[in-house]
């Protein structure tokens, strides 16, 4: 496991506590990659309490995206926009990751935006099974280790999340000057258990200059955070 490991009272407040420190001393441009998920949802709603923010100078981008419509109550995008982005106001700019045709394509079309960015922070989260992002276990986007490939088409073949994807590759996360892995709630006990043992899980296999990850105690349960990752 790499990154340090923070035991929080609550994982929705200190991930908008530590964004909100982030963006405070920003410069415009600051490029911000979200996810999705039922812990994401609340993390956006907490960081859209943080009021003052300079989210003009912002940048939106998405780690990863189910290949629906826009409007489709599965979309990342979505959530984001409903939680976030309408309640914090105009942004710098706002890049869905999916919004129509072929996921081959649209990934490559991703892959050509975020090519020229820097990511400044990258947050994600941990599935109970031990994907993070789009990536998970058995699929074909963990064997893509070309350093030039950032954004991949990828499908669980394990049948446990549905809908064709859009995700970051693991070359295209290892990229941000910081990456932000929330778990929450003893749903993730077991998966967050075993990717500080060390096993070969998605999650696991995440390298970054920069990785925290923020866990509560319901996730932990009887582990102990490692100060030194």
């Amino acid at each position: 496991m790499n990154g340090t490991v923070r035991l929080v009272d609550s994982v929705p407040e200190a991930f908008a506590d530590l964004v909100a420190d982030e963006l405070a001393g920003s410069a415009p441009g600051y490029a911000l990659f979200l996810s999705g998920g039922g812990t994401a949802v609340e993390c956006y709603r907490a960081l859209a309490a943080r009021h003052g923010l300079p989210w003009a100078g912002v940048d939106i981008y998405l780690g990863d995206e189910r290949c629906v419509p826009p409007e489709d109550p599965d979309s990342n995008h979505a959530m984001i926009v409903d939680v976030l982005l309408d309640a914090v106001g105009p942004v710098g700019s706002d890049h869905p990751m999916y919004t129509s045709g072929p996921p081959a394509e649209a990934a490559a079309a991703y892959q050509r935006l975020v090519g020229a960015v820097t990511p400044d922070l990258v947050h994600l989260g941990l599935g109970p099974d031990g994907h993070t992002a789009s990536l998970f276990p058995g699929s074909l986007a963990l064997d893509d280790t070309d350093p030039d490939h950032l954004v991949v088409a990828n499908t669980d073949p394990n049948g446990v999340n549905r809908h064709e994807r859009l995700t970051l590759t693991f070359a295209g996360i290892a990229r941000a000057r910081r990456v932000v892995v929330t778990v929450a709630g003893a749903s993730k006990r077991a998966a967050l258990a075993a990717v500080m043992a060390g096993d070969d899980l998605p999650a696991g296999r995440l390298t970054g200059a920069d990785i925290v990850w923020l866990v509560d105690a319901d996730a932990l349960g009887d582990g102990r955070p490692d100060p030194g990752g």
